[in-house]
This record gives structure tokens, C-alpha cells and sequence, in this order.
């Protein structure tokens, strides 16, 4: 008989994937079908986003539960000091190391982004088995390299192994499944692929293929073709595997990407504005798919409004797990037994630290966004009446505009005082974010 309060967990996330990029949210010139099928076999988010548009704020929200910047990841965690933005919290309790104290396996396949060394790396984050990349991204596909460092790991160990990324963290993947079908022990895989992020390198038989079915298609948008499909097709090497070895019915399949598409490299964003790094719509919104036979009604879908960092309290009440400490994220595990429509209400933060910052907020269908550092100025859109943000309502509606605001900048507040460098970058009086000080013509105290 089939546990369904102790289920095996996977959380399949991608990178860069916009919204627009998958058939089954109505990309007309890709074909996804290993993605669409975890879709129609249980339920898919027309309005799910991520917690920022860029990779190591999302992740660190998704392994939280919480708003990166108060985990001390408000941007991009990088190799090098004058460029990076983030210290993962070490304090920070991480889903690994929820379902480990729960009785679970651990494992993390793929690209971790939240640390380059200790404490903060993947097996010293509530992870029993890392076998990845510990960068922000690949220069090259194949040679896994970044700025000539080697970020390849099984656990801590340094490996160089041969072949593309994506069929790496594929084969290890299945690798690890097949492993766990002889256990009774349950277990969390966080499958962590760097596609689609640039480069934009899939093979190159996949892009002849692309090539051939669409001639007319610019070689940028071919070879984004090509690296989703060939994506989707390791994913669905790890849905077979699934069924193949008898676990299928009795674990969560959980899929998401960190931000919106990357227009540069030839994303399709749908009617969205904006994409990475923004923090209008199309750089947020992000596809999102949960399957779970027998729990999860299949073909079912919502357009209920969730967020990345509410998986982690989702999964957690699905396998029975107390959580004993602050998150931010709600569960929507209601939503996906389709006993309820929609979270409670809330006020939404977004956020990136890069350069200066950009940052958005939401209540309820008004969103005030901050996306040009350089302006230092505010944008406030009805997202009912104007869910495409052409309509900057700030210079008509202060009363709206200062709501919004204030909530902002107390979010902010809380972010200001939190640290996100580690010891060797802090200079003296440099252990909190600094107040940026932008002008606020509109605000009426």
C-alpha cells in the first residue's frame, strides 16, 4: 500500500525558462511534451513567479521558504568578491535539512548557486548526497568550466566529467532513482538543471533537428529551441525512470524555473513585460507543474497566485513534516487537492541587489516596481485592469502609490539589517545592506 503521507519528493528546477517557453503555456514553434506531460497528469499554475528574477534569490526562497534577502541572498552569489551579492545564512534551515531530520534521503543533482565553500555548500546544507555544480553558471556546456574554475562536485570531492550538463545531471539523476527503488527509505531529490541558461549550447544533432523543422527561425531562437527540447527530453528521462521502477505512484513531482525568460538569448515571454533581471511581470512569472498520482487531479489547473518559497511549506505539510521556525511561504497543498482556490492574501516582495536595486511589490492587483536603478523612481500598475504594467498610475493615485511604498521599504528594512557578505569581504561597519536613500517625491509624510 502506498504511503501517501510519507511520499519520495522531487523538485525538478530549471533556469531561465520564461513563461512563454513551454507548449503547454502555448509556445507555438517548441515541442515540450515530457514537461507537458507532469502537467496534464496533475496540476498546472497559469500564476506562479518566482521570488526574483535572477538565480540565487529564487533558489535560496525555494530551499527557505522565506524572502532571500532575509536568508542574505538578495542577489547573485558569484566567484568574485567586487561581483557577488549574496551569503547564504548559515543559520538558515533549508528544505534538505527538513527532510533529513524527517526521516528522509537527500540528494541534490545539478547546479546549487547559493555558496562556492564552507559552511555553505550543499552537504553541509542538510544534503546526504550533492553531485552538481556549485557556480552560478557554465561557460561552455561541455567543459563545465567557469572564469577557468572547475565547480564540479560529487559531495566535495572536484570531478571532471565528460559530456553535456544536461545529460549529466540526467544520468545521475536516474542514477539516484534507480538506487532509491530498492529502499523503503524515502527520499527528496532536488534536481537542479543550469538549461536553459546561456550559453545557449544544446547539442548539436538536437539543433539540426530544430533547424530542419523551422528554417526560417533565427539561429539565436533555434538553439534556445533546441536546448528546451533537449531539456525536456532528460526530464523525461527521469519521468520514466520514475514509472519504470515502481516509484511513480508514491512520490510528488514538483517543477519550476528560478526567473522569467532571458530575452537576450531569444526567450519567448508571451505578452509579459520585461524578462530576467526585471522586475516587471515577464521577468517573474515562471511555469510551474505538480503531479502527485491519486492526490493531484490530473488535466487540473489554477490561477491561483503562488510563489517559489511556498513550496517549501507545501511539501513539507505534504509529507507530514512540522515546521518549527519563521517562513514567509504559505502552503498551497489545499490548492493542489483542489479543496481550495487561492492563498490568503499577502503583500508580495521582490527583489535584486546588483549595482543598485530593483525591487517590486504586489497587494493584492497593485504592484509598485522600482525596475532602473538610475532613475530611482517607481512605477505603480492595476494589474487587473493592466495586467501587461503600460499604465504607470503613481503621478494619479498617491494614496495607492504610499500604501504600497511604505510596505516596500518596511520589507526593505528588515532586508538592510540582514548580512550578505561572508567575513572576507566585509570591510569594518560593513555587516548590513545600506540604505540607498532614493528619492520618494510621491510619499506623503
Amino acid at each position: 500500500m502506498i504511503d501517501k503521507t510519507r511520499p519520495n519528493v522531487v523538485v525538478i528546477l530549471v533556469d531561465d525558462l520564461g513563461w512563454g517557453d513551454l507548449s503547454c503555456y502555448g509556445a507555438p514553434d517548441l515541442r515540450t511534451p515530457c514537461i507537458d506531460k507532469i502537467a496534464a497528469s496533475g496540476m498546472k499554475f497559469e500564476n506562479f513567479y518566482a521570488n526574483s528574477s535572477v538565480c540565487s534569490p529564487s533558489r535560496a526562497s525555494l530551499l527557505t521558504g522565506r524572502y532571500p534577502g532575509l536568508v542574505g541572498v538578495p542577489g547573485v552569489i558569484r566567484t568574485y568578491d567586487w561581483q557577488n551579492y549574496g551569503y547564504f545564512d548559515p543559520a538558515a534551515v533549508t528544505l534538505g535539512d527538513m527532510f533529513r531530520s524527517g526521516g528522509y534521503s537527500t540528494a541534490l543533482i545539478g547546479k546549487w548557486h547559493l555558496g562556492l565553500e564552507s559552511p555553505n555548500t550543499p552537504n553541509e546544507r542538510g544534503f546526504d548526497y550533492f553531485r552538481g555544480f556549485l557556480g552560478d553558471m557554465m561557460d561552455d556546456y561541455y567543459t563545465h568550466l567557469r572564469h577557468g574554475n572547475n565547480y564540479m562536485r560529487r559531495d566535495s570531492r572536484p570531478v571532471d566529467p565528460d559530456g553535456h550538463a544536461t545529460d549529466l545531471f540526467t544520468e545521475w539523476g536516474v542514477q539516484y532513482l534507480r538506487e532509491k527503488s530498492k529502499s523503503n527509505h524515502p527520499f527528496f531529490l532536488y534536481l537542479a538543471y543550469n538549461a536553459p541558461h546561456t550559453p545557449i549550447q544544446p547539442p548539436e544533432e538536437w539543433h539540426q533537428r530544430v533547424r530542419e523543422r523551422h528554417p526560417d527561425a533565427s539561429g539565436k531562437r533555434s538553439r534556445l529551441i533546441a536546448l528546451i527540447e533537449h531539456l525536456d527530453h532528460g526530464i523525461g528521462r527521469i519521468m520514466d525512470t520514475l514509472r519504470e521502477t515502481g516509484l511513480a505512484d508514491s512520490t510528488m513531482v514538483v517543477f519550476t524555473s528560478d526567473n522569467g525568460g532571458d530575452l537576450p538569448a531569444g526567450a519567448r515571454i508571451g505578452p509579459w513585460r520585461g524578462s530576467k533581471t526585471h522586475m516587471y511581470d515577464g521577468g517573474l512569472r515562471v511555469p510551474m507543474a505538480a503531479a502527485w498520482p491519486g492526490v493531484i487531479s490530473e488535466g487540473s489547473v489554477t490561477d491561483a497566485r503562488a510563489l517559489i518559497m511556498d513550496i517549501f511549506p507545501t511539501v513539507m505539510a505534504a509529507c507530514d513534516l512540522d515546521i518549527q521556525h519563521e517562513v514567509d511561504g504559505s502552503s498551497f497543498l489545499s490548492i493542489l487537492k483542489g479543496e481550495t482556490d487561492s492563498l490568503q492574501p499577502r503583500d508580495e516582495y521582490f527583489l535584486f541587489l546588483q549595482n543598485g536595486m530593483r525591487d517590486a511589490v504586489r497587494i493584492g492587483n497593485d504592484k509598485l516596481v522600482n525596475d532602473d536603478p538610475d532613475e530611482n523612481g517607481y512605477e505603480l500598475f492595476d494589474l487587473k485592469a493592466d495586467p501587461f504594467e503600460q499604465h504607470d498610475l503613481s503621478s494619479v493615485d498617491p494614496v495607492r502609490y504610499n500604501t504600497l511604498y511604505e510596505s516596500m521599504q518596511s520589507h526593505l528594512e528588515r532586508v538592510w539589517a540582514t548580512r550578505w557578505r561572508n567575513s572576507s569581504q566585509l570591510k569594518k561597519g560593513d555587516t548590513v545592506m545600506k540604505k540607498d536613500g532614493r528619492p520618494n517625491p510621491r510619499l506623503s509624510r
